[in-house]
């Protein structure tokens, strides 16, 4: 495979708004012992990106000049000393730059353990967004929310990417109920399509009350949050007795604050033995990479299979970065944004 000696690739100089990201030509990177060179067909387009090119907190540090892209999905143009399993031509996908970056560029590096091979059923815009929002979902879940059969699970942000993974996948693990948190009549209606039992206004101030009516007073079993600011305290007002409440992100910029007495509420009356845990997909790989790789390897098989509905792709020239940024911040999509590298 002919490679250049530069490529197209949008570029953060320094930390800012969606504004900040420009197309820049770069020199095509060089893969090093155990590393993959990657012709991106598509990038999916994550908060986790948004975040970084922000300078929010996150858990790998950002230096800037940044290039966003955790996830793609593409061909092998070369191949680092040492790399077994995987050959020049090869379709693949899974996370760039090993952190998590680098893949909003025509080509980009890959550590080759955290690559797959793309099935021919899943066309590239599909791939992309499996291993971060898929995995997510599925860890999230069933490891983190110890989800039981016969739970009420609560979903926030339930159109977008992990959401729309987790509705569907909390009703294959067996729960009885699914609420969607959702902002629009339109990603109501989509979380309906996907298995949820009932939806709410995430706009609503009194959607954690609307929340324990619609389980008879109970509370949820499981609550997933992602956004920040004040969501979490909020959804601990709806969370059951021995409730798992898992925070994976802060979707707002704000990171959620928790006074000293909505912490003794989780011990205590009217809703004891409450827990809360911390979820992050980038320390499973790198801590737990066969767990995280065989729930990657499910979540896959069951996308394949017409078992699970992957989010509807929505592509974007990569000319478009910011463009994509601004709707994901603005929370205006129903589906998956992303972007293609090699489309004028």
């Amino acid at each position: 495979m002919s490679i250049p000696a530069s490529m197209t690739a949008a570029v953060a100089p320094r930390e800012g708004g969606p504004g900040a990201l420009r197309l820049q030509t770069l020199p095509v990177p060089e893969p090093g012992p155990g590393q993959v060179l990657v012709r991106v067909e598509s990038v999916a387009v994550n908060y986790a990106d948004v975040k970084r090119r922000r300078g929010d907190t996150y858990p790998f540090p950002t230096s800037f000049p940044y290039v966003p892209g955790a996830e793609v999905a593409g061909t092998v143009a070369e191949c680092g000393a040492g790399v077994d399993g995987l050959a020049v031509g090869d379709a693949v996908f899974g996370l760039a730059g090993g952190d998590g970056h680098g893949g909003y560029a025509q080509y980009a590096l890959a550590e080759a353990g955290q690559l797959g091979p793309r099935p021919p059923m899943l066309d590239p815009d599909t791939a992309c967004g499996l291993t971060v929002a898929g995995t997510t979902a599925l860890l999230l879940l069933r490891e983190a929310a110890r989800l039981q059969p016969g739970d009420t699970v609560l979903v926030p942000a339930a159109a977008g990417g992990v959401g729309s993974f987790a509705v569907q996948l909390a009703r294959r693990l067996g729960a009885a109920a699914v609420i969607a948190l959702v902002g629009s009549p339109a990603k109501a209606a989509h979380a309906r399509t996907l298995g949820a039992t009932a939806t709410l206004d995430a706009h609503a101030a009194d959607w954690p009350a609307q929340a324990r009516a619609l389980t008879g007073g109970r509370g949820v079993d499981v609550l997933l949050e992602a956004t920040g600011g004040d969501t979490l305290s909020q959804g601990l007002q709806a969370l059951a007795p021995f409730g798992r409440a898992v925070v994976y992100g802060a979707a707002s910029g704000r990171d959620a604050v928790l006074d000293a007495a909505t912490l003794r509420a989780l011990l205590y009356a009217p809703a004891p033995n409450q827990s809360l845990a911390a979820f992050n997909l980038g320390s499973w790989f790198m801590a737990r990479p066969q767990v995280a790789g065989a729930a990657l390897h499910e979540l896959v098989g069951l996308v394949a299979s017409g078992a699970l509905q992957a989010p509807q792709a929505l592509p974007l020239p990569l000319a478009q970065a910011a463009e994509a940024h601004r709707r994901l911040e603005s929370r205006e999509t129903v589906g998956k944004l992303v972007l293609k590298p090699w489309v004028a």
